[in-house]
C-alpha cells in the first residue's frame, strides 16, 4: 500500500492515450472505453432506479506513480453501496510493462442479505513486448443467497460460454480454487462459482473473438446480478440471514487486505477501500 502523502487528486479522463499503439490496438482501446461507459450507465442507472430519491453519489480521483484510479460510489437504501473504479497502470508492480491499459472494477453491496456481494472486473492491456491481454473476474460472494438466484446468474453466464464455445467450468473453478502462485489463501474470497476468473495461467490475447466474449459475459453477469437485487429488494429476511451477511462481508475485507494481488500489491487504500469494501464490516 502507498502512503496518503504520495497521492494527489486528478481530473477524470478526457482523451485516450493511444499514441504508442498500432491502429488495430488503438481501435480496441477505443472500444474498451466505449464498453466501460456502457457499463457505467447500466450499473449506475440501476443504482439510481433502485435507491430512488435517496440515492447519493461520491467521487474521487487519485494519481500515484503506479497508476490512476477514477472512483465513483452510489449509496442508498437498496443498493447500499455500489462502487466502481477505472484504473490506468503507469508503473507496473506485478503486471507486465504496459503501453496502454484500462481496468474496470464494479463492486456492489446490496443492503439485503438475500443477494450477496458482486465483484466484476474487466481489464484490457497492451504490453511493451507486443503481447496483449483481455481478462477479468466475475462472481458473487453469497450471504443468504438462494440456490435459485445463484442458478439464475450462472445460467445467464453459461449462455455466453456456450455461445462462444468456451468451457465455463474451467473458469468457474478458477474463481473458487486458489492457484499455486496465490498468497494467504486462507483469506481468499468465498465465491459462489457462478461466474469465472479469467486472470493468470493462460491469459487471453486481445482478439475480436476474445474481446467479444469478455464484454458479453461481463455484461450478462452484471445485468443478471442487478435483476436479483431488484427482485429481492422488498423480501423479508431474518437475523440469521444478517449473520451470514456479516460473515461474508468480513471475509471480503480479509480477502482485500491479505489475499488479492491488486489490493495488496498495487491499488492504494484510499482507492480500493472506497470502491470495493462493504459499507459496514462487523468484528
Amino acid at each position: 500500500m502507498f502512503a496518503a502523502s504520495s497521492i494527489r487528486p486528478v481530473q477524470a479522463e478526457t482523451a485516450p492515450d493511444t499514441a504508442r499503439l498500432s491502429p488495430k490496438a488503438a481501435a480496441f482501446a477505443s472500444r474498451t472505453l466505449d464498453f466501460i461507459e456502457k457499463m457505467n450507465g447500466i450499473y449506475f442507472d440501476a443504482a439510481v432506479r433502485l435507491n430512488g430519491d435517496d440515492n447519493r453519489f461520491e467521487q474521487r480521483a487519485l494519481d500515484t506513480e503506479f497508476g490512476t484510479w477514477n472512483t465513483r460510489v452510489a449509496r442508498g437504501p437498496v443498493m447500499e453501496k455500489a462502487g466502481r473504479t477505472v484504473t490506468i497502470i503507469k508503473k507496473p508492480t506485478f503486471q507486465a510493462d504496459t503501453l496502454w491499459s484500462r481496468y474496470l472494477v464494479l463492486a456492489a453491496h446490496p443492503k439485503s442479505p438475500l443477494v450477496g456481494t458482486m465483484q466484476a472486473s474487466f481489464v484490457v492491456e497492451f504490453h511493451a513486448d507486443g503481447n496483449s491481454m483481455v481478462a477479468g473476474m466475475i462472481d458473487v460472494m453469497p450471504a443468504a443467497t438462494s440456490d435459485d438466484d445463484l442458478s439464475e446468474i450462472k445460467n445467464a453466464v453459461e449462455a455466453v460460454y456456450q455461445a462462444h464455445g468456451v468451457d465455463g467450468e474451467k473458469y468457474r473453478q478458477r474463481s473458487c480454487l486458489a492457484s499455486a502462485e496465490e498468497m494467504n489463501v486462507e483469506y481468499r474470497r468465498k465465491a459462489a462459482c457462478v461466474g469465472g476468473n479469467f486472470f493468470g495461467r493462460d491469459p487471453m490475447a486481445v482478439t475480436e473473438e476474445n474481446f467479444d466474449f469478455m464484454t458479453e459475459i461481463y455484461q450478462a453477469f452484471v445485468e443478471s446480478f442487478l435483476k436479483i437485487v431488484e427482485k429481492r429488494q422488498n423480501d423479508t429476511y431474518t437475523d440469521a440471514d444478517l449473520t451470514l451477511q456479516d460473515k461474508m462481508r468480513k471475509g471480503w475485507l480479509e480477502d482485500r487486505l491479505f489475499a488479492d494481488p491488486n489490493t495488496t500489491q498495487f491499488a492504494p487504500w484510499e482507492a480500493w477501500s472506497l470502491y470495493s469494501l462493504p459499507p459496514v464490516v462487523k468484528f
